[in-house]
This record gives C-alpha cells, sequence and structure tokens, in this order.
C-alpha cells in the first residue's frame, strides 16, 4: 500500500465516532457483575472459593478499576502520542494530510474514551462505596516500549514505537471484543465496552495501514533492523509483572486471616501464561503481522520464528 492509496475515514468518524454519536453510559444497581469472572482467575481460584467467597464482589470491583486505568494510560500517555505526533506532522517519517486528519479523530477518540472511563470509575465508586485501592501508574507498554526503543537507531525510534501501538491497538480490539460480549456483565459494562469496540476497530485498520504504508516505503536495512527488535517487544508487551503485583497488592488488601492470604499469593503466582506460541494474545499479534504485511518479509519470519505456528 502506497501513502497515495489511502482512503480517510473522515465521514465514518463523523457518521459513527462515539463522541459524535453515544449518550453517557450509567452504571447500574442491579445483580450482574461489574467484571467479568473470566478475567479475574482469583476469584475463581480452589482457596478463595473455599475461604472467602463473600469478598468476591470487592476483587472484582478492584479489578475494574484497574482495568479503567489501564485504559487511561495507554490512551492518553501511549497511543495519544504517537497519534498526536502523527497529526501535527512531526513524526519522522512524512505521512499525507489525510493520514494527519485520521490521525487527529484518534487523539479526540482515545482522550474521549479515557474521560468516559474516568467517569464511569467515579460512578462506580459512589455506587459500591468501595474506594480503589493504590492502582499502578503503568502498564506493560510502559516498559515494553522503552525496551524496543532502546535497541532502535536514532532514525527509526518513532516507526518503531508506531509499531509497537499498532501492534498494541490490535491486541486491544479483539481484548475489548471478548469483553463486550460477555453477558454476565452489567449492561452499561457491556456497552461501555461495545463503544470503545467501535472506535478501536477503525482505530486498529488505521494503524495497520500506517504501517504497511512506512513498511512497502522502505527497504531491506529498516527491515532488518526492526525484524531485530520485535521478538524483545513482545517478550516484554506479554509478560503479566504489572498485574502480578496488583493481584497481590489486592489480596494484602482483602480482611482474611494469615494462613489464606498465603494461600492465594501462592495461587496468584501459577497463573501466568508462558510467552510462547501457545499465548492467548499471539493470534492477535500475528493477524497483525500478516495484515500489515510485515509478516511477508523473510527477516521477520526469522526473528518472529519461535512464535509461528
Amino acid at each position: 500500500m502506497k501513502a497515495a492509496d489511502y482512503q480517510s475515514f473522515a465521514d465514518a468518524w463523523e457518521g459513527r465516532a462515539t463522541i459524535r454519536t453515544r449518550p453517557r453510559r450509567r452504571v447500574e444497581n442491579d445483580a450482574r457483575l461489574i467484571y467479568p469472572l473470566s478475567r479475574q482467575p482469583l476469584v475463581l481460584s480452589a482457596t478463595f472459593q473455599q475461604a472467602c467467597p463473600h469478598l468476591r464482589d470487592f476483587v472484582l470491583v478492584q479489578s475494574l478499576y484497574k482495568f479503567i486505568n489501564d485504559v487511561v494510560i495507554f490512551e492518553t500517555e501511549i497511543v495519544d502520542h504517537v497519534a498526536r505526533s502523527i497529526a501535527k506532522d512531526n513524526f519522522a517519517f512524512r505521512y499525507p494530510f489525510a493520514c494527519r486528519y485520521d490521525a487527529m479523530t484518534v487523539v479526540v477518540d482515545e482522550d474521549y474514551h479515557a474521560l468516559v472511563a474516568m467517569d464511569f470509575m467515579q460512578q462506580t465508586i459512589e455506587l459500591t462505596g468501595i474506594e480503589p485501592i493504590p492502582l499502578p501508574d503503568e502498564i506493560e507498554l510502559s516498559r515494553a516500549i522503552p525496551a524496543a526503543l532502546a535497541l532502535a537507531p536514532e532514525h527509526l525510534r518513532s516507526v518503531v514505537e508506531l509499531i509497537c501501538v499498532a501492534i498494541a491497538e490490535n491486541t486491544l480490539t479483539n481484548d475489548v471484543a471478548a469483553f463486550a460480549r460477555d453477558e454476565t456483565v452489567k449492561d452499561s459494562i457491556k456497552g461501555l465496552m461495545a463503544d470503545h469496540l467501535l472506535d478501536e476497530g477503525r482505530h486498529s485498520t488505521f494503524w495497520t495501514r500506517l504501517v504497511r504504508i512506512y513498511w512497502h516505503s522502505v527497504g531491506p536495512e529498516e527491515h532488518a533492523h526492526i525484524a531485530r527488535i520485535l521478538p524483545v517487544f513482545i517478550g516484554q508487551y506479554l509478560t503479566n509483572d504489572i498485574q502480578k503485583a496488583f493481584d497481590q497488592r489486592l489480596i494484602e488488601h482483602l480482611p482474611v486471616d494469615a494462613a489464606v492470604r498465603q494461600a492465594l499469593l501462592l495461587e496468584v503466582r501459577g497463573l501466568a501464561f508462558p510467552i510462547n506460541r501457545q499465548h492467548p494474545l499471539l493470534g492477535n499479534i500475528l493477524r497483525f503481522f500478516r495484515a500489515s504485511s510485515l509478516l511477508d518479509t523473510p527477516c521477520v519470519q526469522a526473528a518472529l520464528t519461535e512464535y509461528l505456528p
């Protein structure tokens, strides 16, 4: 795909963007879950089920707060940074105006998503009376992107950051889709996720097209540099160290005796997925590599051998 072939989605944004079309979501006071059980294995553990099942809603509310906090960090600190750079024509690789215009709609969307998430957190605090425990000030990308950039030559750093964001946006879209389909949670949560998904589907395509344009505009030297960095980024991105630390902090806040707490901590330590081709998020990442055409390049195929089926 060449830059000249890029078609803006401005009309679709005007007609469908959630900031243009969606009402404020209000959290319901009903019996449905505020966060899916499947996304918080702690409450499904044997020790939790036996010793403190009455604390389920506290754990799920705190898990929602963590999810919202992650969204705010991701949208405002990571995606916004790259999108704004492209929109303002400050990016190392020059994109045409149509791309820059669409990038500014992404900035607007992502900041709006963060605003909606913050509103939903405050509504949940008011409804439940549960204040959030200390939340992380970073997400996995906060560590994975700097690790990737440290390996990139100066002239490729912004492009490496673009590819990292594109990978994450495509991964997030599928993750949000699964959340939006969960029938056990409150309608307002499902609606919030569906709204987010409507925008993120457009964003994931946007980032994929930008990476594809760049990839077809440069040669083997740039491809080789970037290919060597990809496994480092993936290894850092797929860790669950931050989630594990949060779950441990959450357990420390549970009103349970020391023996139960220790048993819960031991169970949490065993919840990580191995970072290999069996990781549940890897399918989304490989789909992005195919759609962006990176995986058509032999040096990328060689760099990702351990992750390929």
